[in-house]
């Protein structure tokens, strides 16, 4: 039975959370299967080879560019019927996991969100979750035929472990039931380095006193290839658009490092941060709860703080 994969892509190029999905279908054991929707870059497509796509389907219809809920299940569906595909592996996303979600309603599939290793297939099939906004971990059993698999950001090794393959067009009609869904308006992300995406993020809080101030936080987010983020309180002052906004309530991020500039640590920011792998205070407040979860911290005033670290990664470089 083959592992059908659906990855998720942005301005034509594909997300690293998908990659990490390719991955992690590979590792499973199975043939992979993938499928892109809408405009995606031709040679990102056949770049999935590279990380263990046997096949590639792309249903480049430009009614699926948009990204609407309904009409990816009805086609995902569809495509794991054609490949004969009892599973599907998706990245847990704002858009993958209530995609994975309709899905698995269709198919009469088993479903298991944030999932953070493979399963153990010793007697059954046993996936670790993810739970409590990372506080803890459950063990699920998924005991029927076929399943849908949300996978964590982070929870794969991106390996190489073939060669580029080729794109075959996926033909689909997708109905108007489908499409009935009216986007009224979204919010772009911007930035060099998209906050879901990144490996480093940035974030300051009101210790940065003011909007005025972010220049020097951005600085060393670009010094780093960094994006930035922000608490919920500077969201909320309109100081950073929200779309930066880290936390509980709005993005979770998983990057390799985290660094809080000027953030006193509440726990519904901690919820958004606490799967980074390192995570940096600078804070001059030495009581700010921050600390207790942080592996670094400097105390000391953010002003005085970051020119100095930018200026010292850029003569690190």
């Amino acid at each position: 039975m083959a592992i059908l994969v659906f990855v998720e892509s942005a301005e034509g190029k594909i997300k690293k959370t998908s990659v990490e999905a390719v991955c992690y279908a590979h590792a499973l054991g199975g043939p992979v299967v993938v499928i892109a929707f809408g405009h995606v870059d031709q040679s990102e497509l056949e770049a999935l080879g590279k990380y263990g796509a046997e096949k590639v389907l792309h249903a480049a219809d430009e009614k699926l560019n948009k990204g609407i809920i309904q009409a990816y299940a009805s086609v995902l569906g569809k495509a794991m019927k054609d490949e004969n595909a009892d599973v599907l592996v998706v990245a847990n996303s704002s858009l993958g996991t209530p995609v994975a979600a309709r899905v698995a309603i269709k198919v009469g599939a088993g479903l298991a969100s944030n999932i953070v290793s493979l399963p153990d297939t010793t007697s059954g099939f046993v996936v670790k979750r993810s739970i409590y906004s990372g506080k803890a971990f459950a063990y699920v059993e998924l005991k029927g035929q076929k399943k849908v698999l949300a996978l964590k950001k982070n929870a794969a090794d991106i390996k190489e472990v073939g060669k580029a393959v080729g794109v075959t067009p996926y033909s689909v009609e997708v109905s108007h039931t489908d499409l009935a869904v009216t986007i009224t308006s979204s919010e772009q992300a911007t930035g060099e380095v998209l906050l879901p995406e990144a490996n480093i993020v940035v974030s300051g809080g009101r210790g940065m006193k003011g909007p005025e101030h972010w220049p020097m936080l951005e600085e060393l987010a670009k010094a780093l290839h960094a994006a930035t983020g922000c608490s919920k309180p500077v969201s909320d002052m309109g100081w950073r658009p929200h779309h930066e906004h880290v936390g509980q309530t709005g993005i979770k991020v998983a990057p390799q490092l985290y660094i809080a500039v000027g953030i006193s640590g509440a726990i519904q920011h901690l919820a958004g941060v606490n799967s980074s792998k390192y995570i940096v205070v600078i804070n001059k407040d030495a009581d700010a709860p921050f600390f207790k979860a942080a592996d670094y911290g400097i105390v000391g005033d953010a002003f005085d703080v970051l020119p100095k670290l930018t200026e010292a990664i850029k003569r690190a470089k």
